[in-house]
């Protein structure tokens, strides 16, 4: 079972990681090796037939270690976890390494040229190292402050300007078309001013290296900083979205649909071909930040090319015409598909998977048009103006409401005032709950009759607008945060459409995060449990069609987290989907099996650590389990509901204290109001965090999910915040408010969006380049088991792009791991060390072009 591949791939010979200059003998490698594995398992031997997962009872953590201890040794070769599961015993595993070839690091996979299989050699390096000195650190956050407060200032002085000209209005119709004029001069502005912010500090991008924290850098974060968060990214796979990326410099073929909202930023940069399809989740920024310093780059997508869902495309890559990439799968720098190819993985490899299973429709130059058309006139005529002159609006219908926000001491000296404010606030937080959940178990079932499964619809027309709507409401983070990781989640996903079957009620089944194209084409199978960041995706697109399937996920099934599931999805009943992996879309249907990976390989389906609370699914103990779970679980909910009405109600406060200010300050006054938003906001979510934690410390622990220490780890994960983060996303300020969480880290840390979900758990050194995306989770859940350790990061590491690494792991100081890569629990990355892939494994050193080469022969294109 456990050597039974999901790919095609080669021979022992050719498939081992190993590294053995041509030498070396079974017996010899053999004897060494169960010593090694002896000493892990702590006994005195261990049989050479015995495999290590069935008879020696040991997991992939156990593993992880031995392999650690294995590349210390100079002795024997390096060995990878993809060996350990390809060769499950010491017998075998020796043999395989004996048996390697010698490797030739500068030649490709299959002896390809190298030009076939890459791109030309990438520049010259640049240096390994750029130490921005603690003046220069400062003065960049005390200038990306001064620019925050400008761009406050800007909104502050219109947002005054216009609720002054849209109160003066006579009547309910009057105030609705100062709203959409003023709505509407103020998108524009919005929309225009990245481009302007672009072409005035920056000009034209070109490939190149800078320090973060210069000069150079804090154009750089400005220009990201308006880019992405300017109204336009709301039209992701619209054609509008499209003239955005133009306008911002982007070569954008005619034809051509962008559905991911992660917006490139250096625009000049990015080719993107006629026809060609970039599908949600997908990352393409033209940049990246190593070792110090932000490296910009070319991504060019030829002609009819298909980039799936979860994908990560570094700088210098490239996709021929008509070519593919298949989700969760990564191009590393320098990698270049060539015209008709198809590849998946991470770092991707060739493949005959066909990913593009839409065809075409008749979707012309004048059905994108007007589709641009009416979504322009609708922003303009309905949601501009009900956003912007909603509170006008109500100010004018109800004189009532007004009298609160007068100018004066009376307003704050009222009592009524607050409990005003308070209700108010209990409304909006504990009413949208109810109003939520009739909204979306109501309207998107309504909708979706008028789409029929299988069928496929042009782009831009009414189903594609309708199939956009369902996903848009469905998707609601509120609801399921507030029910995700208890027995209410699966209510939740009944009323929304999922078909869950006969549910086995864990209390666990389903995480907080997770996210579909349409819920009534979800299936889930019974007893299947779900952790975080499922995506269901249950649409294929073309570039003029689309079309709705039916996903579904079999019974008895473990989800890990980040797995983006296709329509053509091949596994059954029994499996173990690990974290990121690639759910194969071809051969026989898995069942009974583990999958691993990007491309997935099989692995056991469960091992003896994660069946010690077996005893606990007896379905006396199951049910007192479960019972006390819920009541826990419901006063979590409680806490996030409250937590979240007292802080509406500061907010509250402060637009309150806002128009008191503007009467004496002006648009100071006002703006002053509006920048205690944000610190507010960060010490308000910080002191929840340490209150939620103060009782029971975030600790390693191994423990079943019905005991007190795990639904402690769900409150932590649930009540506080971290949106708010993304604000401080590339400045000095963000560190600040992790060592505020309790994260052990060091000096002058360069983080461009790393989510941590176990703060007081991380330890980050100085220096480190941490890029958007990536993730360090110290704990992992597998059916009922839930495990969690302590994971450090050395000083001067880079974690790439999308990059997850897992719990109980230590990276060696200068390390670096390569975008999109899943570092396994337990692993040891040696210090200066350049690891990638998924699972990740060492990329040893420079090949003759340039290249770096990894333990498996090939000539890798990702380099530092």
């Amino acid at each position: 079972m456990v050597e039974k591949p999901v790919e095609t791939l080669p021979s022992a010979r050719e498939e081992s990681t190993a590294h053995l200059d041509g030498c070396g003998e079974p017996a010899a490698i053999e004897t060494t090796l169960a010593a090694v594995l002896a000493g892990v398992v702590r006994t005195e031997q261990v049989p050479v037939d015995g495999h290590f997962f069935n008879d020696l009872g040991a997991d992939s953590l156990v593993m992880a270690h031995f392999c650690a201890r294995v590349r210390k040794r100079a002795d024997l070769p390096s060995v990878s976890m993809k060996d350990v599961y390809r060769h499950p015993t010491i017998r075998s595993l020796a043999t395989a390494l004996a048996d390697a070839p010698p490797v030739h690091r500068a030649e490709p996979v299959g002896g390809a040229p190298a030009a076939e299989a890459f791109a030309p050699p990438p520049p010259a390096p640049v240096p390994a190292r750029s130490s921005a000195g603690m003046r220069r650190y400062v003065l960049c956050g005390v200038l990306q402050c001064a620019a925050f407060l400008g761009y406050v200032y800007l909104l502050a002085f219109g947002t005054a300007r216009g609720y002054g000209w849209i109160s003066a209005g006579s009547g309910v119709l009057d105030v609705y078309l100062r709203s959409a004029v003023f709505g509407g001069a103020a998108f524009v502005v919005l929309c225009v001013l990245p481009v302007l912010a672009k072409w005035t500090l920056v000009g034209r991008w070109k490939p190149r290296h800078f320090p973060v924290w210069s000069l150079a850098y804090v154009r750089f974060w400005i220009v990201k900083t308006l880019v992405r968060s300017g109204p336009m990214v709301l039209f992701s796979g619209s054609p509008l979205y499209l003239l955005y990326l133009r306008a911002l410099g982007a070569k954008v073929g005619r034809g051509a649909v962008v559905l991911s909202r992660t917006v490139p930023v250096c625009t000049d940069l990015l080719t993107i071909g006629d026809g060609t399809v970039i599908r949600k989740d997908s990352s393409f920024a033209c940049y990246r930040a190593h070792a110090g310093l932000i490296q910009t780059g070319p991504v060019t997508l030829g002609r009819n090319v298909l980039v799936s869902e979860a994908t990560v495309l570094d700088i210098d890559t490239s996709l021929g015409d008509g070519a593919q990439l298949g989700h969760a799968s990564s191009l590393h720098r320098g990698q270049a598909v060539p015209d008709g190819e198809h590849w998946h993985g991470s770092p991707a490899q060739r493949t005959d998977v066909d990913y593009q299973v839409v065809g075409r429709a008749r979707c012309g130059a004048v059905r994108r048009a007007t589709h641009s058309v009416v979504q322009l006139l609708l922003a303009l005529a309905v949601y501009v103006p009900l956003a912007v002159g909603g509170v006008a609006a109500l100010l004018v219908a109800v004189p009532q409401l007004s009298t609160a926000l007068e100018p004066g001491p009376a307003v704050f000296g009222d009592g009524m005032f607050y409990l005003e404010a308070l209700v108010t606030a209990f409304v909006l937080v504990f009413g949208a709950v109810p109003a939520g959940l009739l909204v979306l178990t109501a309207l998107p079932r309504l909708l979706s009759l008028t789409i029929t499964p299988g069928r496929t619809y042009p782009l831009y027309g009414f189903h594609f607008e309708v199939h956009r709507t369902i996903a848009l409401l469905t998707n609601w983070r509120f609801l399921k945060r507030l029910f995700g990781d208890s027995s209410a989640i699966v209510h939740y996903l009944r009323g929304l459409g999922y078909d869950l079957s006969r549910v086995e009620q864990t209390g666990s089944n389903f995480g907080t995060e997770m996210k579909h194209e349409t819920p009534f084409l979800s299936s889930v199978g019974r007893g299947t449990m779900v952790a975080d960041g499922l995506s269901i995706m249950n649409a294929d697109f073309s570039s003029t069609a689309f079309r709705v399937s039916r996903v579904s996920i079999g019974p008895r099934n473990f989800l890990g987290n980040r797995i983006a599931y296709p329509t053509r999805g091949r596994t059954g009943d029994n499996c173990l989907l690990a974290t990121k992996v690639m759910v194969p879309v071809d051969g026989e249907v898995r069942e009974g099996v583990g999958l691993l990976g990007s491309p997935s390989f099989e692995i056991p389906r469960s091992v003896l650590r994660d069946s010690t609370f077996d005893g606990l699914k007896s379905r006396a103990e199951l049910r007192r389990g479960l019972a006390a779970k819920n009541r826990h679980n419901v006063a979590t909910m409680a806490w996030y509901l409250l937590t979240r009405w007292i802080y509406v109600f500061a907010l509250t406060l402060l637009v309150t204290a806002a128009a008191e200010l503007y009467g004496p300050l002006g648009v100071t006054g006002l703006m002053l109001a509006d920048l205690l938003v944000l610190p507010f906001t960060v010490a308000y979510f910080v002191l929840v965090e340490r209150v939620v934690t103060a009782l029971r410390p975030v600790k390693p622990v191994f423990c079943s999910i019905y005991t007190p220490d795990f639904w402690q780890r769900e409150r932590y994960w649930k009540v506080p915040s971290e949106t708010y983060l993304k604000v401080f996303d590339g400045t000095p300020f963000k560190n600040l408010i992790w060592r505020l969480l309790g994260v052990r880290i060091g000096r002058m840390v360069f983080d461009d969006g790393c989510y941590l979900t176990e703060r007081a758990m991380a330890a980050i050194g100085d220096g480190c380049t941490l890029n958007s995306g990536s993730v360090l989770q110290c704990h992992s859940q597998e059916d009922g088991a839930f495990k969690s350790d302590r994971s450090t990061i050395g000083s001067g590491c880079t974690l790439g792009v999308g990059a997850f690494v897992h719990y109980g792991v230590t990276v060696g100081d200068g390390a670096v791991l390569g975008p999109d890569s899943f570092l396994m629990k337990g692993e040891a990355v040696p210090q200066e060390a350049w690891w990638g892939g998924n699972p990740a494994r060492p990329f040893r050193s420079h090949g003759e072009d340039g290249s770096l080469s990894d333990d498996e022969g090939r000539s890798a294109p990702w380099q530092p």
